[in-house]
């Protein structure tokens, strides 16, 4: 995974709650374990129309004045089914931050183990973004892993993170790279508790 210490972007907004994973990326693309590919089908339902197959102009991805590594997206981002793929497709499509004021769980524990930031800030602070990078589209968020803290103009709000996650994020690691990080201290554990058990 890639390091993730601090971002500084301009955002998409998508001011919808309740977004599932099935809208997310639609059960009928989930034919590949790679995770490579998925970003093209993300939102599919909602990018492209259903009759013509080409790409709905009234849809904010595909809005040219709306481009960024940041989503920020209505409330309760994620639920539904607990498909992986949901992470896959987001972070595919170029997303290394989502923002909402209330994320799944399984979405969220999902998201993190593949280097997509799930921000959860409060509502009244979510409905300023949005209104704000709806209008005002050249507006950038900055967002601090280290510090947990997203900021946007004058306002800032913390965000809570996992403490191993959060050292995850910042160092680049999933689960066996963080393992691999702690090797020797590991070693010497082992070394010590060895020692305890001859004596």
């Amino acid at each position: 995974m890639q390091k993730l210490k601090s971002i500084t972007s301009r955002a998409i907004p998508l001011p919808v709650e309740n977004i599932d994973t099935d809208q997310i990326i639609p059960a009928r693309f989930l034919k590949s374990i790679d995770k490579k590919g998925f970003g093209e089908h993300l939102f599919r339902d909602w990018r492209y129309d259903m009759q013509s197959n080409l790409p709905d102009p009234g849809f904010v991805l595909n809005n040219p004045k709306y481009i960024g590594q940041i989503l920020v997206a209505g409330n309760n981002f994620g639920c539904g089914s607990s498909r992986e793929h949901a992470a896959w497709a987001l972070t595919d499509y170029g997303f290394k931050v989502v923002i909402s004021s209330f994320f799944a769980d399984i979405f969220k524990g999902n998201a993190l183990n593949n280097g997509l930031l799930p921000v959860k800030v409060s509502e009244g602070f979510l409905k300023e973004m949005l209104a704000d990078i709806t209008q005002n589209p050249h507006k950038e968020i900055t967002v601090d892993v280290e510090k947990q803290t997203v900021a946007l103009g004058g306002r800032t709000e913390n965000f809570e993170i996992d403490s191993y996650k959060k050292i995850c994020l910042i160092n680049g690691y999933d689960d066996i790279d963080f393992l691999v990080s702690r090797k020797q201290a590991i070693t010497e554990f082992e070394l010590k508790t060895q020692k305890i058990y001859e004596n």
